[in-house]
């Protein structure tokens, strides 16, 4: 046996123990494995660079009051009621329009107008104004004989049965005897309708006329004309050409008003009717109409 070999199991056991705690020892002073670098990406991140101020919008440019007013109507915002207000607009306009464009006519009427017509149309309104003037005097006169006479139920009276006789007349039932003129419209065209014929009757009654009859009819306060074939209804009574008028008035204001320019005449002349005046000293109005009770009005008078 060797001499390792003899040595005791202590001592072997001693010397692997050393053995180890030398290896030990040998890794203790080794130096840490350094771990390996990390890959590129996965670098710390750089801090970032500071962004650059974005520069601010220039602000918006102050609006002038001309600018403030087009955008505020433009574009339009229409309401129903802004819509209802300008269609009612629009028809006032129109209607102004037309009453502008009908007083110009009778204007240029009026100043393609000769000297001694203009002389005639003043003198006409003259007239008109003295007649309103009698009759203002003649109730006055009646008033003052009401409250001076001594009879006064017997004035009253008289004036009863006069006024009677004035409203007969009127009315149409009782027949009229005055100067006045006759107007003959002769219409062989058959052009002359019936609200030509009403615009005779207007003009003569606001000349003063008392009294009309047309071809027998009488006219009064409710009559109508209609167009009826080739002729003319004067309250269902059919009358043909030619028309011929009785009227009862002034002939001196009832002849001018018929011949104002634009007037009726030149009116049935321009429909091809010949138009024929005459004065008379005593007309006759003959023509009668019955007597109508009203159905609902009643006098008011105690």
């Amino acid at each position: 046996m060797s001499d390792h070999d003899d040595k005791p199991a202590e001592e072997r056991g001693d010397a692997r123990d050393d053995s180890a705690g030398s290896g030990n020892g040998l890794r203790k002073e080794l130096p840490q494995e350094v771990p390996a670098a990390a890959p590129a990406a996965e670098e710390a991140p750089k801090e970032p660079e500071p962004r650059q101020a974005e520069p601010k919008p220039d602000p918006e440019p102050r609006l002038t009051g001309r600018q403030r007013l087009v955008q505020g109507v433009w574009p339009p915002r229409v309401t129903r009621a802004q819509l209802i207000v300008a269609v009612l607009l629009f028809g006032l306009g129109f209607g102004l329009a037309v009453q502008v464009a009908s007083n110009s006519d009778s204007d240029s009427a009026l100043r393609g107008a000769r000297q001694e017509d203009l002389v005639r149309i003043l003198d006409e309104l003259d007239d008109r104004t003295q007649r309103l003037e009698d009759e203002k005097q003649g109730l006055e006169k009646q008033r003052d004989e009401l409250e001076n006479s001594s009879d006064q139920a017997e004035e009253a009276r008289k004036q009863t049965i006069e006024k009677e006789r004035q409203l007969g007349i009127l009315a149409g039932t009782v027949a009229a005897q005055g100067p006045g003129i006759t107007m003959t419209i002769q219409d062989t065209k058959g052009t002359v309708e019936a609200d030509m014929l009403l615009d005779a009757i207007q003009e003569l009654r606001a000349a003063g006329a008392e009294a009309i009859q047309v071809n027998g009819v009488r006219v009064v306060a409710g009559t109508y004309l209609t167009d009826s074939g080739k002729g003319v209804g004067v309250d269902g009574n059919k009358i043909n050409a030619p028309y011929r008028f009785k009227v009862i008035g002034k002939s001196q204001d009832l002849e001018p008003a018929l011949n104002i320019p634009g007037g009726v005449v030149q009116t049935l002349e321009k429909e091809q009717a010949s138009v024929t005046i005459e004065r008379s000293t005593d007309i006759v109005v003959d023509a009668l109409r019955a007597a109508k009770r009203p159905d609902y009005a009643r006098s008011s008078s105690q």
